[in-house]
């Protein structure tokens, strides 16, 4: 199971896996650590991430960069026709008012949505992965910024299917930067709470978050953000002031000509950084346009003093950050910055002079989202254990859902499920008393947030037929995903039957399912209980809410002893349909076929760069073969066979650089080998020349050392026979004999010549001998005859005296006066002598 963390930036990428040893970030074909999120359209391939930003100056309006920006927005979103005016590419509006972006493919006019073009670039990151841990990447934790709607998600979703990987989770960028943070922190308080501010200024984005730690865990307390101003706007402002300027110098308008805008941008984008290390910075570009050359100075001051209308957007989300978390700056124990746009010191004097205290930098500015997605990856993966630590993420929005009421003139009713800073995942159940079908909307509420539409989708629940006639309760469920996505799971009527009294509270009712009681989820979530009831003249009860249980559905405590309970209710459960209409999301037959689009786009792309590298073959064989004519193979080919190939080698050269410039991989494959059947012979007996020498050597060595073993005189091998010894010696012989021959033969032999004398046949020979006499020269010794041992005799025994009498102790243990063995045999017999070595008085008694 793969365990990878993708960052998907606006401007780059990076990829990180987790393996035994911590988290490593990959490094892509390029060696870098950064892969650019760029997609360029050539006339037979597509280009992405470092191919494709090394294509972007030569071809700016097939180059598509900063697809973040179009993901999931509307045509006539201000923000998004604020982007395009900088973009070299031309997009439109669709026919559901979502952009589509134009380009030429395959010598066509094409569209894509960024749904497609996000798809693409997963699929290059993907590709990095899998080349880095050599197997199949599938589950992965993917970084979203925190100000990413519904619609956005579901895109980032989408593309990932396209791409064929499985989102274990989409992770907020901020809490993947506070999860890098804290997990590697062995000193956190275990009761108080250590706050710290992250203030991450990406490249189009800035986000802050304040979080509280303690051991073991941590807690997003607060979410706030510009989703307009990060490091482009500053190197923004550089181009429309170094634009200007060189229309007065150099009379050229740089807006008039693609390239020229890109190169310009790129160039205030560097910059930009050494204004961050250095108080001036100077801006040269060759050739800009009309092939005039630029140059620009600038110092510090002046690009802070062009950049104020950005610099004074910084402090607006660190205020609202730090309001929703309930603090203050002294309550704030650190601040962290990262970020690609976090190296402007005029925005680092702005934080310090907000916070009061000067920001750290402890962590990896640009890798320290995908580390934590890697990090929650491990988390989520069954693969790795990873210490102990839970993530409390809070959801940045707040969702309400609204439906119209039975009444045609009532207003619709509405009611908050999900508060702002709920907990992700998370679980809610409503209540409704409804006779037919009917409609629940999924609505943002208090964003303050104009770009995000605040209608998400509308589910419609139906049909059901209430049996006894009048209107039915319904419990909706409503699932607020691990992605930050909301939808409505399911839809369950309940009716109610009375059933027969209970006379004993000793009998086990028949029916102990609860009315308002929730499936257990399988993921921790919270769940509660809202009870939605339509207003009716006859009908009494009041709808409870946030949790409060209707007086109809609470449970009757039961009775003890003999006393009779009251009547038990039996619930019965129907499921009902639920449809889901979600707004600007796509379909699923459209996903599918988008997943087919890729693929025959990755086929057509895995072809052509196949292609070159069969043409790259050719290339190379021609340029190595004729250097190698010229020099170490000049004396293995005649002087007609060396004019005739460096013909058909110049003859294919200049083929390649005119008619084969554009062909396919099969012809290719052809001229090759119609080269190799020209060069491989030249080849072959070159390399039988220089290989010949070792070989050789080590057939005599093989001959000799077996012939000196079967004419030693040593006493290893004395125990062979004879005749075994002559076997060995007449191989050997025979074997040199040949030898002997065929090297004469060789040696009479122009170089040019095919070789009679083959390496390959030398092994032949040298593996055979070794067959032959191997075994006979190291059959071991014969294992020596055993002796057989002489006939044992036992010693005579002295004859027994009558006079002596016997002990009660001897005539205990069978044993006679003078040592004579009793029943227990020799045994006995040693240790009775034993005995009386050890007790002289004893044998003196006796002998009284």
């Amino acid at each position: 199971m793969s365990v990878v963390g993708f960052d998907l930036g606006n401007e780059s990428c990076i990829v990180a896996v987790a393996r035994q040893r911590g988290i490593d970030v990959v490094l892509n074909d390029e060696s870098k650590r950064e892969t650019p999120a760029i997609v360029c359209f050539g006339d037979k391939q597509r280009f992405i991430g470092t191919a494709g930003a090394a294509s972007s100056t030569m071809n700016p309006k097939n180059s598509i960069s900063q697809i973040k920006r179009l993901l999931g927005r509307k045509f006539s979103d201000p923000e998004l026709q604020s982007d395009l005016a900088s973009f070299p590419f031309h997009v439109t509006e669709g026919p559901d008012g979502f952009p589509l972006v134009h380009v030429r493919f395959l010598g066509e006019e094409r569209t894509f949505t960024p749904t497609q073009l996000l798809a693409m670039v997963l699929s290059n990151l993907k590709g990095i992965a899998e080349g880095n841990l050599k197997t199949a990447v599938v589950d992965c934790c993917i970084g979203i910024p925190v100000y990413f709607s519904d619609l956005q998600r579901r895109a980032v979703l989408d593309a990932a299917t396209i791409a064929g990987l499985t989102p274990l989770q989409l992770f907020h960028e901020t809490t993947a930067t506070a999860l890098a943070y804290g997990i590697y922190k062995t000193d956190l308080p275990e009761h108080d709470q250590l706050n710290v501010a992250f203030v991450d200024v990406g490249h189009a984005s800035l986000q802050v978050s304040i979080v509280g730690y303690k051991k073991g865990q941590l807690k997003m307390l607060s979410h706030a953000y510009d989703r307009s101003l990060g490091g482009r706007d500053f190197d923004e402002a550089l181009f429309k002031h170094f634009a200007a300027k060189f229309k007065e110098e150099y009379k050229i308008d740089v807006y008039q000509n693609a390239r020229a805008c890109l190169r310009l941008r790129v160039a205030c984008e560097k910059l930009k950084k050494m204004l961050s290390a250095n108080p001036e910075a100077p801006l040269n570009i060759e050739c800009l346009m009309d092939e005039k050359d630029v140059r620009g100075f600038i110092k510090r001051e002046e690009f802070e003093h062009i950049s104020a209308p950005v610099l004074v957007r910084v402090k607006g989300p660190l205020e609202k950050a730090l309001a929703e978390a309930g603090l203050t700056t002294e309550n704030v124990h650190f601040v962290e910055v990262v970020g690609s746009g976090s190296r402007v010191p005029a925005i680092i004097k702005i934080i310090t002079d907000f916070f009061g205290k000067e920001p750290r930098r402890t962590m990896n500015a640009s890798e320290c989202v995908a580390r934590g997605c890697a990090l929650q990856c491990a988390i989520l993966s069954p693969t790795f254990k990873v210490r102990e630590f839970q993530v409390n993420d809070g959801f940045p929005f707040s969702i309400a859902l609204s439906w119209k009421q039975d009444s045609q003139n009532s207003a619709p009713q509405q009611t908050l499920v999900f508060p702002k800073g709920n907990v992700i995942p998370s679980i809610k159940a409503l209540t409704f008393y409804k006779s037919s079908t009917f409609e629940v909307d999924v609505l943002y509420v208090d964003t303050c947030d104009s770009q995000i539409p605040q209608k998400i989708s509308t589910y419609t629940i139906g049909p059901f037929q209430p049996s006894k006639g009048e209107r039915a309760k319904l419990k909706v469920k409503v699932r607020l995903n691990i992605h930050g996505i909301v939808t409505v799971d399911s839809a369950m009527m309940l009716e109610e039957d009375v059933a027969v009294p209970v006379s004993s509270a000793n009998e086990a009712p028949k029916d102990t399912t609860k009315m308002d009681t929730d499936d257990a989820p399988s993921d921790p979530v919270s769940g509660t209980d809202v009870n939605v009831h339509e207003p009716d003249t006859t009908e009494a009860a009041p709808a409870a809410e946030n949790g409060t249980q209707n007086p109809e559905e609470k449970s009757v405590p039961m009775e003890t002893d003999a006393k009779v309970e009251p009547s038990k209710r039996k619930v019965k459960r129907t499921s009902v349909p639920v449809h889901a209409l979600v707004y600007g999301a796509l379909a699923a037959a459209d996903l599918q076929k988008a997943v087919e689009k890729e693929y025959e786009m990755a086929l057509q792309d895995r072809v052509m760069e196949e292609t070159k590298e069969k043409k790259n073959a050719v290339e190379a064989y021609v340029y190595d073969m004729r250097n190698k004519l010229y020099d170490r193979y000049n004396d293995f080919v005649t002087p007609e066979e060396k004019e005739g190939l460096i013909g058909k080698l110049q003859e294919v050269e200049d083929w390649l650089y005119e008619d084969g410039e554009d062909e396919t991989k099969g012809v290719y494959i052809s001229k090759l080998e119609d080269l190799k059947k020209i060069g491989d012979p030249i080849e072959a007996r070159y390399k039988e020349s220089t290989e010949r020498g070792s070989s050789v050597d080590q057939l005599v060595y093989c001959i000799n050392s077996f012939r000196e073993a079967a004419l030693s005189s040593d006493q290893k091998f004395g125990h062979i026979d004879i005749s075994e010894k002559q076997k060995v010696i007449n191989e050997c012989s025979e074997v040199e004999n040949w030898l002997r021959e065929r090297k004469q033969q060789q040696d009479a032999l122009p170089k040019h010549t095919d070789p009679v004398l083959l390496v390959s046949d030398l092994k032949k020979k040298a593996e055979a001998l070794d067959r032959f006499c191997k075994p006979i020269m190291t059959k071991p010794k014969p294992a020596p005859k055993p002796q057989t041992p002489p006939p044992h005799t036992p010693p005579p025994q002295p004859e027994a005296q009558a006079s002596d009498p016997q002990t009660p102790e001897q005539q205990q243990s069978g044993t006679g006066a003078a040592g004579e063995p009793g029943s227990e045999g020799g045994v006995q017999q040693a240790s009775g002598e034993q005995m009386d070595m050890d007790r002289p008085d004893d044998s003196a008694d006796v002998a009284a």
